[in-house]
């Protein structure tokens, strides 16, 4: 089993139980999901996320994703980043946990996943 991970808001995330698929914003306005490695979760989430207490960390088992999933970075740079082009069944979420900032509004990887996400600044 391989684990990509997908930062979302809790609204959007309880949004998925009437439907049975996650569909993220940029599923409509970019054609896919955008996804994160263990090594690359943490700097995502200190990117563009920071300070935000209302998110949730998704862990996506990579064999039960029907889409296709492409490792790319579409703004130029040299990190891989998995892409989920199509909706996420919520069958291939094998778990959920909730993704609160420090003090300071930084993230580090939740407790429970501290072994397996490296904090890569």
């Amino acid at each position: 089993m391989s684990i990509i991970y997908h930062i979302a808001s809790k609204t959007d995330w309880e949004a998925t139980f009437s439907t049975g698929l996650f569909t993220a914003d940029s599923l409509s306005s970019e054609g896919f999901i955008h996804c994160s490695t263990a090594q690359q979760v943490v700097h995502t989430a200190n990117r563009l996320f920071r300070g935000r207490a209302d998110l949730v960390l998704l862990c996506i088992d990579t064999t039960q994703v029907r889409a296709d999933i492409r490792h790319e970075n579409l703004a130029g740079g040299a990190d891989l980043f998995p892409h989920i082009y199509g909706p996420l069944e919520i069958a291939a979420v094998v778990a959920v946990h909730d993704f609160q900032p420090r003090a300071d509004g930084s993230f580090e990887a939740p407790a429970a996943l501290r072994a397996t996400i490296t904090s890569v600044v």
